[in-house]
């Protein structure tokens, strides 16, 4: 099996942030796995490591596994520790999709807010496709 993340895990953690810790943490290692920075089977730090690590509370780091367990992006393998998912490429890409829905939807709304029509925001938005 894969070496621990422990020292390669990169989670930064936002006090003056909205989101509560364990979504922080979440989100982080959902990105890091939709990146490819975390891979198919490569093991995840201890609950209790990653908590020292970000000196924070083992019910926190334990709550933000078991979101990303209950998503289907780590699984817990009682005695051998938490690595990423495998054969969750379906997943990973209607999370992608879901993510790029979203911020285009937000285009849309603040482009029509500045009145922008509709072929403008098209012929925008091939120019960006187009770097």
């Amino acid at each position: 099996m894969a070496p621990a993340k422990e020292d390669l895990l990169d989670i930064v953690i936002a006090n003056g942030s909205s989101s509560p810790i364990y979504e922080q943490i979440a989100s982080q290692v959902k990105a890091a796995i939709m990146t490819g920075e975390l891979t198919a089977g490569e093991a995840l730090p201890s609950i209790r490591a990653l908590a020292n690590d970000l000196r924070i509370s083992v019910i926190t780091t334990k709550r933000a596994y078991q979101e990303l367990e209950a998503a289907g992006f780590i699984e817990t393998v009682q005695g051998k520790g938490t690595f990423v998912a495998g054969g969750n490429l379906e997943l990973l890409r209607e999370e992608r999709l879901r993510q790029v829905e979203d911020l285009l939807g937000r285009a849309v709304e603040a482009a029509r807010d500045a009145g922008v029509e509709g072929a403008e925001l098209r012929q925008m938005l091939d120019v960006l496709l187009e770097e």
